[in-house]
């Protein structure tokens, strides 16, 4: 009977340290898809989920339920590149399509990021001047120095620790505003999966969902999960990050979802119930503070501060992986390729914000070049992950090929609807 018993508890032992060790791998891989999530909570995403939520109230959050399932897709599928091969979305496009085609998907890539940039500084310097009314123009300098600052002088995993706090300050933040109000969970639970498309909600529906699928997000997972350098070798090893990678896109998008929704819901139980229309993020600060109080408004306007700070390191560093991966390098900051791609996206983005007079205008410009350029990064994506000649027996099944088509082809419809749509808005304006 004594040893019956030493060996049930030797048994429990093993069982415990086992889940112990499980439960610490998990978290452990977690980081990558944080990095991602940075770049769908980003200033553009704040104007188009602010629209939303004052026009149309709870009906819209079905919208950030679906862009978030299609990205969960895309990312996922997009990380089994980066962790097969070990080379990021832009090493692979260097090294299997033809010299001229690949320069001139990952010079339109190099745009897009230039366009994503410009919206993460000039939402971190609208924050600047809400919170301390300083010039959008200097804001945007001093924004612009800090990143430089920060990617410079940080190695990798400080940035993406750095990164994760931040995500974590615009999460809490949220949470705070959230408190402050009457949410009808009722109509929002039903709304979260129930679609409903009100008059005139098309053009918001379609910037929701283009702000959440960005092209330099693919490049950035891919770059970021290829970077922890496993063993590519060992079947077990590839085996084992696929799994812990699902959890980490999924947990980092669930948060994603989860602040993308508060934004919304925030912004109904305020500026819907008001008959208030936000078409400003400085408009949506000061009607928060006579309806909320004036610590709502300053929470919101450092929320928006960190979200411009971490988007605008995060793009930076997809334009330095797309650079470097024209010359078959992985992004290091520390490499002169690197260092190039980041200071073209934050240089040039900076340099185009001197020009632009209506800072909303100036978001809403950004999402328009990311919607024509994101169809050519989806499907060269689908491409080389399809391919057998890349990813060996780790190839997309026919039904994940065409499910992901099936995506890139919604996306690029919605988008170039988009584009169509401002096209016409402002012709018309």
């Amino acid at each position: 009977m004594k040893n019956f018993w030493q060996k049930l508890k030797k048994d429990y032992t093993k069982r415990d340290t086992k889940l112990k060790s499980s439960a610490f791998d998990l978290f452990k891989y977690i980081g990558p898809g944080l990095l991602v999530t940075v770049g769908f909570i980003d200033p553009g995403n704040w104007a188009s989920n602010f629209a939303a939520g004052s026009q149309f109230g709870y009906t819209l959050l079905w919208v950030v339920s679906l862009s978030t399932v299609m990205l969960i897709l895309l990312q996922h599928n997009v990380a089994h590149l980066g962790i097969v091969t070990g080379l990021c979305l832009s090493e692979a496009a260097n090294k299997y399509l033809p010299r001229t085609g690949s320069r001139v998907v990952l010079w339109s890539a190099i745009a897009a990021s230039i366009s994503t940039s410009l919206a993460e500084i000039l939402g971190g310097a609208i924050a600047l001047n809400m919170l301390f009314a300083i010039p959008i123009k200097v804001g945007a300098v001093l924004v612009t120095i800090f990143v430089f600052c920060m990617m410079f002088s940080s190695s990798y995993k400080k940035i993406e620790r750095y990164i994760i706090a931040f995500v974590s300050i615009i999460g809490l933040s949220f949470i705070y505003e959230l408190f402050l109000v009457d949410i009808e969970w009722g109509q929002a639970a039903k709304a979260w999966v129930v679609p409903s498309m009100p008059e005139g909600s098309i053009l918001i529906i379609m910037s929701v969902l283009g702000a959440v699928v960005m092209p330099h997000n693919l490049f950035l997972h891919s770059e970021v999960i290829q970077s922890r350098e496993w063993n590519l070798k060992d079947d077990e090893v590839i085996e084992k990050q696929l799994k812990y990678e699902f959890f980490d896109t999924l947990f980092s998008m669930v948060i994603g979802w989860a602040i993308n929704s508060a934004m919304i819901l925030l912004a109904a139980a305020t500026f819907f119930k008001q008959g208030l229309v936000v078409d400003d993020l400085q408009q949506a600060k000061s009607l928060l503070e006579p309806l909320l109080g004036s610590g709502a408004a300053i929470v919101f306007g450092v929320a928006l501060l960190f979200a411009g700070i971490s988007s605008s390191m995060t793009s930076g560093i997809a334009a330095g992986s797309i650079f470097a991966g024209m010359y078959d390098e992985p992004y290091n900051i520390k490499d002169i390729h690197s260092r190039t791609g980041v200071t073209i996206s934050l240089g040039v983005a900076l340099g185009i914000i001197f020009l632009i007079t209506n800072p909303f205008k100036g978001l809403i410009i950004s999402q328009a070049v990311l919607s024509m350029q994101l169809p050519i990064t989806v499907f060269l994506q689908v491409r080389l992950t399809s391919s057998k000649e890349v990813m060996g027996k780790y190839a997309n099944r026919p039904l994940t090929k065409y499910m992901l088509y099936s995506i890139a082809t919604i996306v690029t419809l919605l988008n170039v609807w988009l584009l169509y749509s401002l096209a016409a808005d402002w012709i018309n304006g």
